[in-house]
């Protein structure tokens, strides 16, 4: 199973604010994109923490995890560190009202679990067609749900970076959870709103279809980003799966 995280700060932004990364054992791997809420104050704090909270859980597992239990997994991980991001935030008032999306993923020849909240997306690429499995969890979007405005209308409207949902809150975070089954050469794509914001469903699906290295692939698409305007952050991490009994190589 090939894997490669990327993260760019972009041509605008001082800080990178994004994290995430990838983290294997034995038998998975963990996929991780995290982006501090921007205009919140310790953005990257709160990005950060989340991914060393998530991969210090990840580290911790003893036992293979089938799909109910990497659902379950994933959701208990999710609620803990929301709880401990705002429990952080409260005994330190600088960082308060810090927040990140996230979306995560367990990848294994069996089924991929995702997790997310947030406007950070996961994409499916299978056979040149790119199939986004998560929806943004933004003010924007529920107005496009409703049938209120277009999606063509969301890409412009101001309010676009208005989060509903984020990790880091009072509460529970009810994250939105799927799993699907791969194929040989299932291509998984988890990115921050830097890099959906400006490469499109078809770039993204033209460059997979130059059957690059996976590291050639995302160093390609970051520098499409930052070629369309690279005013944020850019993060994306990937994974294809290959299946050992069609001539896939073990994790």
């Amino acid at each position: 199973m090939e894997a490669v995280f990327k993260s760019d700060r972009g041509k605008i932004r001082k800080l990178n604010e994004d994290a995430g990364g990838i983290f294997r054992n034995h038998y998975a791997v963990l996929a991780v994109v995290a982006d501090g809420m921007g205009g919140h104050r310790a953005g990257d704090v709160a990005s950060e923490m989340t991914v060393k909270l998530v991969e210090k859980k990840w580290q911790e597992l003893n036992n293979e995890l089938r799909a109910g239990a990497a659902e379950d997994w994933l959701r208990q991980t999710v609620e803990e560190v929301n709880a401990e991001l705002y429990q952080y935030a409260e005994r330190n008032p600088e960082c308060t009202g810090m927040g990140t999306t996230l979306v995560a993923a367990i990848c294994t020849h069996d089924f991929i679990s995702i997790a997310h909240i947030g406007d950070s997306r996961g994409y499916l690429i299978d056979q040149s067609r790119v199939i986004q499995m998560t929806e943004d969890d933004s003010f924007v979007n529920a107005l496009v749900q409703s049938g209120e405005i277009s999606k063509e209308d969301a890409e412009q409207h101001p309010k676009k970076n208005l989060l509903l949902k984020a990790l880091g809150t009072k509460g529970k975070a009810d994250p939105s959870i799927k799993t699907i089954i791969p194929e040989h050469g299932t291509l998984l794509l988890l990115c921050s709103d830097g890099l959906s914001n400006k490469v499109s469903e078809d770039e993204i699906a033209a460059a997979a279809a130059q059957k690059l290295p996976l590291d050639e692939m995302a160093e390609s698409l970051i520098r499409l980003a930052n070629h369309h305007g690279g005013e944020d952050n850019i993060t994306l991490a990937a994974v294809k799966v290959l299946l050992p009994d069609e001539g896939g190589e073990a994790l």
